[in-house]
């Protein structure tokens, strides 16, 4: 930390020589170390908890260009975490992450327009894995490292002065490092493919109107089996769970205020499961085919300079880690989750360089089989960030994260397997230039 402190020091003495363009250069570079304290690095249950102290250093960067007709962004972050008790224990002692963000928008007119983007994430927490949809599809951190990368490319054209049509592509991309019987490579390797259609039309100066479709494939890739273990008979192939959706809504885009925005779609989901061989053995009465609802809202609001507000819900049928649920009288293959996700995040400058930010996430998964009843998993966690700027080059970090699962599927088993909590408190400093 001292080091750091140093070398920001010298970034400031240096400074001056930038002159004016130090507001409008378009990169910058920064570097954070943390101390931290985990107690269920893991995510194990209570029986399973294992707490370490340890250290993290992630430097990154950052580039912005920005032309009259087209903006190109592109970041990175690394980061290196080292856990005391793992060392202990002849475990890998670190964990290493990537995440490289990129995006291009281009106008080729004032009508016609590019926006594509790029997410791609090599990491072990399921926080930075999660889909950029505001869902979980795993709560538990598995053994091994994931690769995780979505792709999105818009495409919009105005048809007349208040009429756009907006045609879209998405494609997501998960491989688990952790290989086995109901292992996360057999439950959550897989391809997506969204295809989407929007018309937007401008009823009013701040109100638009949405009405869309989009057609989905979702294709699992693994070579391991699902089911129980030792039990052949009762086990299938991954892809089994591959599935087609098509989702029809309508929603509206309103500028209640000038910092005030909000975004509803609202519909419905079909989804069918054409590939069900061994699970339709195993569970004559499974659902091939489904309705559900489909709903996506989230509000955001610039409250004050510097400080802003989001709220969100989101529900559909997703991708889930539960392949199979067992009761003490039946076992049966579980296809999906219909989830429901409540988000929000504030940040706030409370006064000159001191900030407070905060992030609260609850997800409602259901699993509903026949033969074997409901069950849920209810998800929350919460975080809070504290930082002091000594200057524009360094500042004092400090924050609090909590996470806990808790899982009816664990009522009928002698020991949970599945439930947690996690409690992480970090501090540090981070420079910037």
């Amino acid at each position: 930390m001292v080091a750091l402190a140093a070398a920001s020091v010298q970034a400031q003495n240096l400074a001056p020589m930038a002159g004016s363009q130090e507001a409008t250069k378009p990169w910058s570079i920064s570097a954070s170390l943390r101390g931290f304290y985990d107690d269920n690095y893991a995510t194990a249950p209570d029986w399973r908890e294992a707490d370490s102290w340890g250290f993290e250093v992630s430097p990154s960067a950052a580039l912005n260009l920005i032309r009259d007709q087209t903006a190109l962004g592109l970041n990175y972050v690394y980061s290196m975490r080292w856990f005391q008790d793992r060392d202990d224990n002849g475990m890998s002692s670190a964990d290493h992450a990537h995440q490289v963000n990129a995006k291009l928008s281009h106008a080729f007119t004032p009508r016609f327009k590019l926006d594509l983007s790029d997410s791609f994430v090599y990491a072990q927490e399921p926080e930075l894995i999660a889909t950029d949809r505001g869902l979980f599809e795993g709560f538990l951190r598995g053994d091994g490292d994931v690769i995780r990368n979505h792709a999105l490319g818009s495409f919009s054209a105005g048809l007349t002065e208040n009429l756009t049509l907006v045609l879209g592509y998405a494609n997501e991309f998960y491989d688990y490092d952790e290989e086995g019987l109901n292992s996360r490579s057999a439950l959550l390797d897989r391809m997506e493919h969204r295809g989407t259609v929007n018309l937007r039309a401008v009823v009013l100066p701040k109100t638009v109107i949405v009405g869309g479709y989009q057609y989905e494939v979702v294709d699992y890739r693994s070579d391991h089996a699902i089911g129980a273990p030792g039990i052949p008979a009762l086990q299938y192939a991954a892809d089994e769970r591959n599935s087609t959706s098509h989702y029809f809504y309508g929603g509206v885009d309103q500028g209640v205020t000038s910092t005030l925005n909000v975004s509803l779609r609202a519909g419905a989901q079909y989804t069918k499961y054409d590939d069900l061989e061994q699970i339709e053995v195993l569970n004559p009465d499974i659902d091939d085919n489904t309705w559900s609802p489909y709903v996506d809202a989230n509000a955001t609001w610039v409250y004050a300079p510097g400080s802003y507000a989001q709220l969100g819900v989101r529900h559909q049928l997703a991708q889930s880690d539960v392949g199979f649920i067992q009761t003490a009288n039946a076992l049966s293959p579980n296809l999906d989750a219909e989830a429901t996700s409540v988000y929000g995040s504030v940040s706030h400058r409370i006064f000159g360089a001191f900030i407070a930010s905060a992030v609260a996430s609850y997800q409602h998964s259901n699993y509903e089989t026949e033969g074997v009843g409901e069950h849920a998993d209810d998800y929350f966690l919460a975080g809070i960030n504290l930082t002091y700027e000594l200057n524009k080059f360094l500042a004092l970090e400090a924050g609090y994260n909590f996470d806990y699962l808790d899982s009816e599927l664990d009522d009928n088993t002698a020991q949970d397997f599945r439930s947690f909590k996690r409690n992480r408190v970090y501090v540090g400093v981070r420079g910037t230039y």
